[in-house]
């Protein structure tokens, strides 16, 4: 039996101890407004300036299928630059697929979808994160030096000096994500017989084993002497570098009323938005600070398509198909084993949140004003929401697991197998138990907010993109040291060859 969580209040929202007051567009704001800072260098990993060769290394790996257990999917493959750094889906197709945005599919069999949404990466390399995934698995406990609590049995080794650098020592060693199946390749083989150590120090041989990348190790790092040197914890390094140089976006119209405290840098529309993003809508609750995210966890009753991370004990699945699932996604609580966890998601950042659809950890909004909306009544939402409506990518083949975690052997679902298998994508909204469930849980007021009011608040959330968003495919090489092709693809006349010139450079 569960019970409604008290309403967040959407009261006057206070920053610090000021209540925010704003002026009209076109003037500047008084001193003492508590905007938050703009962001600086220092608010950065490196201070913003890691060195190119760290940086250039990164962008490489970052868009290499090499650290995949098949060499087929990158970093890059499900943050794609030309799609706001996420896969442009609901939920993504991850190893298995091929295309990118719209057009992925499957080109082998998979186990199913990557249950989550992908998240963008806007500003990942900020000092500020502490918690990376949607349901914060992994994060920081520490005050002054790195103390991480990881998902995983394996201890991180020693040396890193960042969330963002750990949070790359797992999607390769997720079997749906990067590293494939057993017997598919030695990644997967050593992740599922021998464990995560092994799965890392896989894939940083296959790296060493490649001559251009044992050279630009040696050149990016002093204690690299030869490609024996070469561990994962160094791959991780460069990775969040790249990432932190790459997807820094600190130049929107948002970010000039920042730094100038003038709001005419605003359309009259978007400074309308904002007063009331920051006062009469709440916003600022949750999506506070210069990233607009309180990196604190929330359950708002997004609605659940897909598989979800088969948490919870729901049997009702189980009992309609034959097939062994759970089917619900109960967040952060599978983290912290807190009740008042239940279904709750980290805040995402709202930088450049215009380009970032489709929109909630289970990619159930693909228009940005539905998600805007679904915070006026999200109970009401959450009741309303058809999954038909969702299109996601279709599933040509699908194998299941024969045997216990340590079997090698899988048989491809015939087809009314298959078609039973795809109702997990509507299932847990088509149960009002388990609906109810998410509902129960939710933590926000109903809010009224005329139409224009809505209109308004989505001209403010447009304010936040920044225009560098729209050239950032350049910086997809054409080529990598592996001699695979990159992924994504880079975009035609977007794309650029390699050349010395370094990350730092691009725009």
């Amino acid at each position: 039996m569960f019970t409604a969580k008290p309403f967040i209040t959407r009261a006057a929202v206070l920053l610090g101890c000021a209540t925010i007051v704003f002026l009209a567009a076109g003037t500047e704001a008084p001193e003492g407004v508590p905007l938050p800072d703009p962001l600086a260098d220092e608010d950065f990993l490196f201070d913003g300036a890691p060195s190119p060769a760290l940086v250039d290394l990164g962008r490489d790996l970052f868009f290499d299928p090499i650290l995949s257990g098949n060499r087929n999917i990158s970093c890059g493959t499900c943050h794609d630059p030309s799609l706001g750094t996420s896969d442009g889906l609901p939920l993504g197709i991850g190893e298995g697929g091929a295309g990118a945005g719209a057009e992925r599919r499957t080109s082998d069999a998979v186990t199913g979808r990557v249950p989550r949404n992908s998240p963008a990466l806007w500003n990942i390399g900020a000092r500020e994160y502490r918690v990376m995934f949607h349901d914060g698995r992994l994060e920081d406990l520490g005050n002054d030096a790195l103390n991480l609590r990881v998902p995983s049995v394996a201890p991180l080794p020693d040396g890193l000096d960042s969330v963002l650098a750990a949070q790359a020592f797992f999607p390769v060693t997720s079997a749906i994500e990067m590293a494939g199946q057993r017997g598919e390749n030695e990644v997967a083989d050593a992740m599922l017989t021998q464990g995560f150590n092994a799965a890392w120090a896989e894939i940083a041989q296959r790296v060493a084993a490649t001559d251009e990348y044992a050279a630009a190790f040696i050149a990016a790092y002093a204690d690299v002497e030869s490609a024996d040197d070469i561990q994962y914890a160094q791959i991780a390094q460069a990775l969040a570098a790249f990432q932190t140089v790459a997807f820094r976006t600190d130049d929107s119209a948002f970010d000039q009323v920042l730094a100038s405290g003038d709001t005419s840098h605003l359309s009259a529309k978007a400074a309308d938005g904002l007063e009331l993003f920051y006062g009469k809508a709440g916003c600022a609750s949750c999506h506070s600070g210069p990233l607009l995210t309180d990196h604190a966890f929330h359950a708002i009753a997004v609605p659940q398509i897909g598989p979800g991370k088969g948490h919870g004990r729901d049997a009702g699945y189980w009992e309609m198909s034959g097939m062994m699932a759970f089917l619900e996604d109960e967040g952060r609580y599978r983290v912290t084993g807190d009740p008042d966890d239940l279904f709750a998601f980290r805040t995402p950042s709202l930088r450049n949140v215009a380009v970032t659809g489709p929109w909630g950890h289970s990619g159930a909004f693909d228009a940005l004003e539905a998600m805007v909306r679904h915070h006026l009544n999200a109970v009401q939402s959450l009741e309303d929401f058809d999954p038909g409506q969702i299109e996601l990518p279709q599933l040509d083949r699908i194998i299941d697991q024969t045997g216990g975690q340590s079997a090698s052997g899988y048989t491809e679902l015939d087809s009314t197998r298959r078609a039973v298998f795809l109702q997990r994508d509507g299932f847990v909204q088509a149960s009002p138990r388990l609906r109810g469930r998410i509902a129960a849980a939710n933590d926000l007021q109903p809010l009224n907010l005329s139409d224009a009011e809505v209109s308004n608040l989505l001209a403010f959330l447009e304010s936040l993109t920044d225009p560098k968003v729209a050239t950032l495919s350049s910086i997809v090489p054409t080529s990598v040291p592996s001699g695979l092709q990159p992924q994504p693809q880079p975009a035609g006349s977007l794309s650029q060859t390699k050349t010395s010139e370094p990350v730092l450079n691009l725009p």
